[in-house]
């Protein structure tokens, strides 16, 4: 027995070190400051979580992954713009995320835009290929060099 609680106390504890997401925001001007004020990008994801097959893949496959994860943390500060069929969502928030995506352009989803921290965009992609989460980092650190 008593190895079974150690072995449950061991698991439990591994998984509080490694959450499975990141910190995600909703308001752009506050991750705009975080960035700035931690020399960090700005990665805006543009979704609709609840009804979009590749905005679902993309989660899931890359966006949940222990390696972005440890990527974003260092790197950046995090923002979903969702555009659920669904899920509630406040008319404030709605308005932002309507006024955002007229902003940069957004044509589809996902839709992954990339800002330096003084909000120059660095990259806009649209849609999700599969693309594995070591992949979808080493991208990321190509526009951190820039």
């Amino acid at each position: 027995m008593k190895k079974i609680i150690i072995c449950l106390l061991t698991g439990w504890v591994a998984l509080q070190a490694l959450p499975a997401e990141g910190e995600w925001l909703t308001d752009l001007p506050k991750a705009q400051a975080k960035a700035k004020a931690e020399a960090k990008m700005v990665l805006m994801d543009f979704t609709g979580s609840d009804w979009c097959p590749p905005c679902k893949a993309l989660h899931k496959n890359v966006l949940t992954s222990p390696e972005f994860i440890q990527f974003a943390r260092a790197n950046l500060v995090l923002v979903e713009l969702d555009f659920p069929r669904s899920k509630p969502q406040s008319d404030t928030l709605k308005k932002a995320n309507e006024s955002l995506s007229q902003q940069y352009g957004v044509e589809g989803y996902p839709t992954v835009i990339v800002l330096d921290a003084e909000g120059k965009q660095l990259s806009k992609e649209v849609g999700y290929d599969g693309t594995t989460p070591k992949d979808y980092v080493a991208k990321l650190e190509k526009l951190k060099k820039k």
